[in-house]
């Protein structure tokens, strides 16, 4: 979606604003004038068109490295134009280039026009410079962020010049404001452990004032950091296996340990102003996740990175976001940046070769999960992702080893397994190990009773079986039941009941289907089958010949085989299944 219509369009001026557009600036008035056909120097029209259109159809895209590049070009050519000003800014600091987009943020307010992104780059700017009475005009002058950012950035650069009470004061202040509260209390706690007042961090934490705080990940981490400081660490560990059970990952894990022995952790959580306002910039942008765009989040993220270069959520979180906007390199970059040592590294390898999964680089996929089967070797998530790169790869042997990996490591067997359960059952049935992947099959519907997916696979595999049809048919049709828009889960149904010789029950079902997977070629050569045993034959030949023409001849699946539609089309399903052996069309008598 262009970034001028997307959740991440930025407030300039209205008055302005509207200014600009009855002229539309200069790059804007030769693109119309060259589509046109008006005189334009040909030089001047061939540079500046091309840069603003190049731009657009980079942000267009998401491609920031582009559009930084056209948009900069752009700049040269018409300095002045606020949507080119703009939108230079968004592209540097998507990319993490803020001594870029400064600059040009300075320029856009020099100029007199109001931006929120321009007016992020430029307080993350006086953060960092501790210019902290800048920061108050701004906010007071109204070329902030909005009323949260400013509020809680208001409060942490009080702290930042040691006026305590005014900080307090100003958390207050916010969590007074509707909606508001959560974050300004978990900030308050924050920042009063921040200065070594412990015991008035822990009772907003444990409720006794304020609270109590929502539990977060992170949070937990800096409650269980200063109880440690109030030498409380058997209620630290209380607190931890409460919040994350008995499977810790090794962040967890190592805290845990630590405190067991004793250790008095130091807070490590916010050790500074700037490490506050970082935090405000990194738990916004966890709260916009839901309602906005992924483009408009990554500013969030890219500003917290800013100001705390070894925030390795707020890392994460950037090269999570890079992925979904599918930008598979810079979300490469953004997770080797997260340092081996690191408890969290594991989460940004798995993050990284799902990334380069993602770009078709699957043998450097491959090489990073083998990585960290050596390094990680205890940890079943490891395994399971390696387990679902070889699924994807058809590398079927491969994967139900690593799925038994990650089953032999788990401690505790919890409902959350069932998906190793089901993933471990596809490999053994690609792998015509039935007996082991209907007992998979099962076992996951023992952990997560009526899962549409497992129901599905297991009735479907079932009916090709020709195995136990009845139970089939009601595994099928309680799927439907769960999903009725899956067209997969509603082609099961039809071809079910076909394999039951229930025709014309069946072409409704697979009409439906049809419907919602419209392109897919085994759902359309199942219903050109059903189609053809109703004595609907020249339908039937239409949709055969629809799934061939969605073949991927390139792509060999075990779900279709081209040549066997061919076969129809010349013979006739009847032939078909005559020269197969298998049993001829029959219509199911009155008692099924």
């Amino acid at each position: 979606m262009p970034l001028a219509r997307s959740k991440t369009t930025f407030a300039l001026n209205q008055q302005k604003y509207g200014q600009i557009s009855v002229k539309t600036g200069v790059l804007l008035s030769l693109a119309v004038a060259t589509l046109l056909g008006a005189p334009v120097p040909p030089a001047q029209a061939e540079d500046a068109v091309g840069a603003y259109l190049a731009a657009r159809q980079a942000r267009y895209n998401n491609d920031f490295t582009a559009a930084a590049q056209y948009f900069t070009q752009a700049l040269t050519k018409d300095p002045s134009n606020p949507e080119i000003l703009e939108s230079a800014v968004v592209a540097h600091l998507s990319l993490g280039h803020m001594e870029r987009a400064l600059p040009i943020a300075r320029k856009i307010e020099a100029d007199g026009l109001l931006s929120q992104v321009s007016h992020m780059v430029l307080i993350a700017d006086e953060v960092s410079r501790e210019a902290y009475d800048d920061l108050f005009n701004r906010i007071e002058e109204n070329r902030g962020i909005g009323v949260l950012a400013d509020g809680l950035i208001a409060a942490w650069a009080h702290r930042g010049k040691g006026q305590m009470d005014d900080a307090l004061a100003q958390f207050d202040k916010v969590a007074n404001e509707r909606g508001l509260r959560s974050f300004a209390i978990y900030h308050k706690a924050l920042a009063l452990a921040s200065v070594g007042d412990y015991d008035s961090a822990e009772a907003i934490f444990s409720g006794e004032v304020d609270g109590p705080i929502q539990r977060t990940r992170l949070g937990t981490i800096a409650w269980v950091e200063i109880l440690s400081q109030l030498e409380r660490n058997a209620d630290a560990v209380a607190i931890l296996d409460d919040t994350f059970g008995a499977a810790q990952d090794p962040e967890i894990a190592d805290l845990r340990a630590r405190l067991d022995a004793g250790e008095q952790l130091a807070f490590t959580r916010i050790r500074s102003a700037q490490e506050g306002i970082a935090e405000v910039f990194f738990t916004l942008g966890q709260a916009l996740m839901a309602e906005s765009s992924e483009d408009y989040v990554l500013l969030y993220a890219r500003i917290a990175e800013y100001l705390k270069p070894d925030h390795i959520d707020a890392l994460i979180m950037t090269a999570e976001l890079l992925e979904s906007l599918e930008r598979h390199e810079l979300a490469n970059e953004a997770y080797k940046r997260v340092p081996r040592d690191h408890p969290n590294f594991h989460v940004a390898e798995l993050g990284r070769g799902e990334s380069l999964r993602r770009a078709d680089k699957t043998d450097a996929a491959v090489e990073v999960f083998a990585q960290l089967a050596q390094s990680h070797p205890d940890l079943p998530i490891v395994h399971v992702s390696a387990g679902d790169l070889y699924r994807q790869l058809e590398q079927f042997d491969k994967s139900a080893i690593a799925y038994d990996r990650a089953l032999e490591l788990y401690e505790e067997q919890d409902s959350s397994q069932w998906f190793v359960y089901y993933a471990r059952a596809i490999s053994h049935e690609r792998l015509d190990n039935w007996e082991q992947a209907e007992a998979d099959f099962r076992k996951a519907l023992e952990l997560n009773p009526g899962q549409p997916q497992v129901l599905n696979y297991l009735g479907y595999s079932m009916v090709e079986k020709q195995v136990n049809l009845d139970e089939a048919l009601a595994m099928i049709q309680e799927a439907v039941a769960a999903q009725p828009n899956s067209g997969y889960i509603v082609d099961s149904l039809g071809w079910v009941l076909y394999r039951l010789g229930r025709y014309d029950e069946a072409i409704g079902h697979m009409e439906r289907a049809a419907e919602l997977e419209p392109v897919d070629p085994v759902v359309n050569d199942h219903l050109g089958d059903v189609l053809w045993s109703v004595g609907r034959f020249t339908e039937a030949e239409f949709q055969w010949k629809r799934a061939l023409s969605f073949v991927e001849e390139d792509k060999p699946s075990p779900d279709m085989d081209p040549d066997r539609i061919r076969s129809k089309l010349e013979l006739g399903l009847d032939a078909v299944l005559a020269n197969e052996g298998a049993p001829p069309l029959r219509i199911a008598d009155e008692d099924g």
